[in-house]
Formats: structure tokens, C-alpha cells, sequence
């Protein structure tokens, strides 16, 4: 495992804000860290990476108890946070120029260096130009390119694509396969659903600073809730007239007037609710079930159970 950790709790005061954690992230996967704001997870990655000393239990990266091998470590990882740290006055070259002495890398080695990241990045159209001139999103590349400039093991990205509008998302997302496909182990938080699905090996969902589920996302999906997902508008008082002989349903999910039922095959349900609605072309949406289904049964929405 590149990432150990072993029953670690952090508290703050009288905040438990990580409460008897256990994950494991094996080498070269895309691991996603998911849960709702003040789930815990940056603490957690703080605790990973070092910053944060666990309140109690151990964490070992690469096999080294970083409470006690903290420099090795860190010469092994990257780390983006949630905000950009860039110096705004200089440029991206001399960004990453600046980042790579700390890391100590020769000269040649660091101008190497630079160029792929320019190059892997797109950012050749604004390497001169000073950071506080440049958009959010040429910014968030930068910040990610500086986490990569020591060739880490182990990339660490909190919130990585926040803020983003979906073209330069995307393209953040084709880099982040870059780096899995070349070896890097992956650690990331997102609220974004969609990008956890497409990126991500495993995930483990945390709430209230434990992880309350963790797994292969199709995985999980398919066991916790079903393939298919048939939702549409429909208050409380009309639900359980509609549904009325249209079978049961292991999992529901309601937001407002908003009902989502889960099925394996939507078909039978589809003409039960025509039939019913009497030629009323009520708007159905029939889809397949995804990751933030099963996030918002776990932390948010009320799940019913109809067994």
C-alpha cells in the first residue's frame, strides 16, 4: 500500500473532526477521498501528507511512519491544495523554477523538468506571463504542475477542478490519466460526482469523519442501489397512489418533489406510470445510476426502504 493508515483520529478542541479512520490506497490506482463539507477529508490529507499530527493511531507512506520520516516522505509526493499557492508576480517558468530548488533539483535536471510540464500542462502560450495576469483556469494548472516537479510517487489533489468551467476540467482530467498511466499514485477529494466515477479506482465515502462505505464504484453502485434509475416530480400524497401495483422498490430517494426510484429494468415501472397518468405525458427521466446516487443515500437526501 502507498498510503497506510491505521485507526487515526484528529481532534480540535472538542471537535472530533477525524474520528478512528482506517484507508489504505494501493499503489498506482486514482483513489477518491468523497463526502460532504466538514466530512474530514482535507484533515485527512493534511494527517497524510504531514502537516496535521493525528490526534492517535499511525499513518505509513511508502512504508515510513511519516511521524518519524516526514522529510523522506514528502521528497515523494506532491500536493495541491484546495487554493492556488503561485508567487503572482512571476511567471509559470519561473514559478516552477522557484518550487523546483526547494526540491533541489540541479539545473539541468530542474530546465528538463520544466519544459515537460509546460509541455504536458498546454501552458507554452503563457509561460512568460506573470501569474496575476493569467485565468483561473491556466492557474490551477500551474498549481498542479508545481506538485509534479519532483516526479512524485504520490499525488495528492484537494479539490483539484473547483470553480472550473468543464473544458478545462476535462483537460485536467486527461492529465490526471497521464499520471496514473505512467505509474503515479493518485489521492484526490471532489464534490463532483461525475469526475470521482471517471477517474477514480476506488473511492471511500466519509461522514462525520469516518468512512461509512468505500469501494469500486460500479461496484458499489450496483450493490448498494440498483442499474437503473427512473426519476421525475411528484409530491408525497400523490406517490403512493402512483405507485400502487407498480411492484416494489428496494431504494428510493426523495429531494422535494423530486423522486428517484432504483431498478434494475425500468421498463415495467415506465408503462405502470403511463397507464396511470392516462395519457399525461408526465416528464420522466430514465437513467443509469451513478456515484452521486449513492453518495446522497449515504450523507444527504432521506433513502427509504420499501422491503
Amino acid at each position: 500500500m502507498i498510503v497506510d493508515a491505521r485507526s487515526i483520529s484528529k481532534r480540535f478542541g472538542n471537535r472530533l473532526a477525524v474520528d478512528q479512520l482506517n484507508l489504505q490506497v494501493p499503489a498506482g490506482t486514482c483513489f477518491g477521498l468523497l463526502g460532504p463539507n466538514g466530512a474530514g477529508k482535507t484533515t485527512t490529507l493534511r494527517m497524510i501528507y504531514g502537516v496535521t499530527k493525528p490526534s492517535s493511531g499511525t499513518i505509513l507512506v511508502f512504508g515510513s511512519d511519516i511521524a518519524r520520516h516526514l522529510r523522506a516522505v514528502r521528497s515523494r509526493l506532491g500536493v495541491t491544495l484546495q487554493h492556488n499557492v503561485l508567487i503572482e508576480q512571476l511567471t509559470p517558468v519561473e514559478n516552477l523554477r522557484v518550487f523546483g530548488r526547494y526540491h533541489l533539483l540541479r539545473h539541468a535536471d530542474l530546465s528538463r523538468r520544466i519544459e515537460e510540464l509546460i509541455e504536458l500542462f498546454e501552458l507554452r502560450s503563457h509561460a512568460q506571463v506573470p501569474v496575476k495576469n493569467l485565468s483561473g483556469g491556466f492557474k490551477r494548472r500551474l498549481a498542479i504542475a508545481l506538485s509534479l516537479i519532483n516526479r512524485p510517487e504520490l499525488v495528492i489533489l484537494d479539490e483539484p477542478t473547483t470553480g472550473l468551467d468543464p473544458a478545462v476540467r476535462l483537460a485536467l482530467w486527461s492529465r490526471i490519466r497521464t499520471l496514473q498511466a505512467a505509474g503515479t499514485t493518485v489521492l484526490l477529494t471532489t464534490h463532483y460526482m461525475d469526475e470521482a466515477q471517471r477517474l477514480c479506482d476506488q473511492v471511500a465515502i466519509m461522514c462525520g469523519g469516518k468512512i461509512i462505505d468505500e469501494g469500486v464504484p460500479a461496484e458499489l453502485i450496483a450493490s448498494r442501489l440498483a442499474r437503473e434509475t427512473v426519476e421525475f416530480d411528484c409530491d408525497s400524497a400523490e406517490e403512493a397512489a402512483l405507485l400502487d401495483g407498480a411492484g416494489a422498490f428496494p431504494r428510493r430517494l426523495r429531494s422535494g418533489r423530486r423522486i428517484m426510484l432504483y431498478l434494475d429494468d425500468a421498463t415495467t415501472l415506465i408503462n405502470h406510470i403511463r397507464r396511470w397518468d392516462q395519457g399525461d405525458r408526465r416528464a420522466l427521466v430514465v437513467r443509469p445510476t451513478n456515484l452521486e446516487d449513492l453518495f446522497l443515500s449515504l450523507t444527504g437526501t432521506s433513502l427509504e426502504n420499501d422491503l
